[in-house]
């Protein structure tokens, strides 16, 4: 998923890869489990260090959804700092590969 245009550059991607969404910045790759029905991320609407709105498409529903996800929580558990990591992150964009 890191083609390069989710690197140091200040820019991150979000997407899912088979039940997990993955979200790749800055050296990184996190993956977490995603909602069962998630077919794909749309478009990111927000960036807050941290915080993420997103439209996401799901099977179960014929229109966009809009969700929250907090990323905070995700990096605490893998003891990885969000005090550090975060505003390295400027801009996130959905990863349509």
């Amino acid at each position: 998923m890191d083609d390069g245009k989710a690197t140091g550059d200040g820019r991150a991607a979000i997407g899912c890869e088979g039940g997990y969404t993955v979200f790749t910045g800055c050296g990184l790759a996190i993956r977490f489990r995603a909602p069962y029905s998630l077919r794909r991320y749309i478009r990111v609407k927000e960036w807050d260090r941290g915080y993420l709105v997103v439209d996401a498409e799901y099977a179960h529903s014929p229109e966009p959804v809009e969700e929250y996800i907090d990323l905070v929580p995700v990096l605490e558990d893998l003891y990885i700092d969000p005090a550090d990591y975060l505003p390295r992150i400027r801009e996130v964009v959905v990863d349509e590969g």
